[in-house]
């Protein structure tokens, strides 16, 4: 659905009147095209932490100019698309200041729709009170950030685990790219991988693999399998026999396969083990099927609220529990669920959709520990307000409400649902797991 109001103020008359009014200007977002370079260029990069190293070698990899040293004491008017900041080695509250110093004088360099990342190691890992003190303070400056910088700019934190430094790359590569055009002011966590290091084809990274997306004829799901397909992806497109024709539709377009299947039906796990049995095991499976029964609870229908839970939350439950009993995901393998902010922070008339989505989080970070025994990873994406049917339906206010309570001040796209998950999936992102990202332009709603 289109915004007439990102349009409006993006108009010169438009723009005229917004700025008179102080009302915000949000500018339309740039998101990854095919053939695109994969890193924003130049980059400026400062910090003396464990970590420029590796940031150094992935900028070899690529295009990508990293303009180092970077200044910390005097402003420069050279324009970068990107900054990346190795705080890892701070150890001290004093030290804070070298952060404020480098955005000090490096702010006003960054263009429209750049990309901060600041880099450093978790409080958990730190070695004493003062480190970790300033580790955790980090937190409050990349949120600032994400919020004063504007101008889609969007901003970053990594903590990077002593012994992990080799699995920062696909993190880095997604999070200093178009792809991350509507995630902002996220903390990640990465340690060392659970298979161990991989050869990666950058351009294809799921060639030869498969793929399972749940809830794939439409909308964000056909996303999910457009993305993975277009990375290689042989994609297995999953919807109830209902949506037989559109299902057909979406795995023709992407060159997958249809599986049409009830997740909720008491079989769906049989049935699926017999497919893994028949054909192979997976390496990706996308657990995105999802519905809503919108009411407050003292409106709210048994059916409403079971239905939703069926679908949302017990269906990815039981799917993941029978995938891992038959080791019917590939060492390698990665299970991604979607969530919602509305499971972070809860929702008017939607505490059935909350439940389940909030319930879904913890199935993520239950599940980890033991998927990675079989050295596959789990995660969650958490979208805000993204344009699709569904949203289009919502009354006008709450809607325009929906888009602009971010620091982006617009709706997502499912696109940007689906990059977010390309890169959780990704055969390098064995280092990332338990993580829930939210896909929401760093909306107010949970902040």
């Amino acid at each position: 659905m289109s915004d007439s109001y990102l349009t409006f103020v993006n108009s010169p008359w438009g723009r005229r009147l917004a700025q008179a009014a102080g009302l915000p200007q949000p500018l339309p977002l740039q998101r990854h095209r095919s053939g695109q370079q994969s890193l924003v260029n130049p980059v400026i990069v400062a910090g003396a932490g464990r970590l420029m190293t590796q940031v150094q070698r992935v900028f070899s990899d690529t295009d990508t100019v990293a303009a180092t040293p970077a200044t910390l004491n005097a402003p420069s008017t050279v324009k970068v698309q990107g900054a990346v900041f190795d705080a890892s080695g701070l150890v001290s509250l004093e030290q804070l200041d070298e952060l404020y110093r480098f955005f000090y004088c490096n702010a006003r360099r960054l263009g429209q729709h750049a990309r901060v990342v600041v880099l450093g190691t978790a409080p958990e890992h730190c070695a004493d009170l003062p480190q970790a003190v300033a580790q955790r303070a980090l937190e409050g400056l990349v949120r600032s950030l994400a919020k004063e910088l504007r101008r889609a700019i969007t901003v970053q934190l990594l903590y990077v685990a002593p012994g992990a430094e080799d699995a920062l790359d696909s993190s880095l590569r997604f999070f200093l790219s178009r792809r991350s055009a509507y995630v902002s002011g996220q903390v990640v966590r990465v340690h060392a991988p659970v298979d161990g290091h991989v050869t990666v084809n950058w351009d294809k990274p799921f060639a030869g693999r498969r793929a399972l997306v749940t809830g794939a004829s439409r909308g964000i799901g056909l996303a999910i399998a457009q993305v993975l397909a277009r990375d290689g992806a042989h994609v297995i497109c999953v919807d109830v026999p209902q949506a037989h024709d559109a299902l057909q539709q979406a795995a023709g377009a992407v060159n997958g396969s249809a599986l049409p299947l009830d997740i909720t039906a008491p079989d769906a796990a049989s049935l699926l083990q017999a497919h893994v049995s028949q054909y192979g095991a997976f390496d990706v499976v996308v657990h995105n099927a999802g519905i809503t029964r919108d009411k407050t609870i003292v409106k709210m229908s048994e059916s409403a609220w079971q239905s939703v839970l069926a679908v949302n939350l017990q269906a990815p439950l039981c799917l993941s529990n029978a995938l891992l009993e038959c080791e019917g995901l590939n060492p390698g393998g990665r299970i991604v669920c979607v969530s919602s902010i509305s499971g972070i922070a809860g929702n008017l008339g939607q505490s059935n959709y909350a439940t389940s989505k909030a319930g879904v989080i913890g199935l993520v970070q239950g599940l980890a520990p033991r998927a990675a025994t079989q050295q596959v990873t789990v995660n969650a994406v958490a979208p805000g307000f993204i344009e699709t049917q569904m949203t289009a339906r919502i009354p006008l206010m709450i809607r325009e409400a929906g888009r602009r309570m971010n620091s982006l001040s617009q709706g997502g796209q499912p696109i940007d649902v689906a990059e977010t998950i390309g890169w959780l999936a990704h055969p390098a992102s064995g280092g990332v797991n338990g993580q829930v990202v939210r896909v929401c332009g760093q909306s107010l709603l949970g902040a």
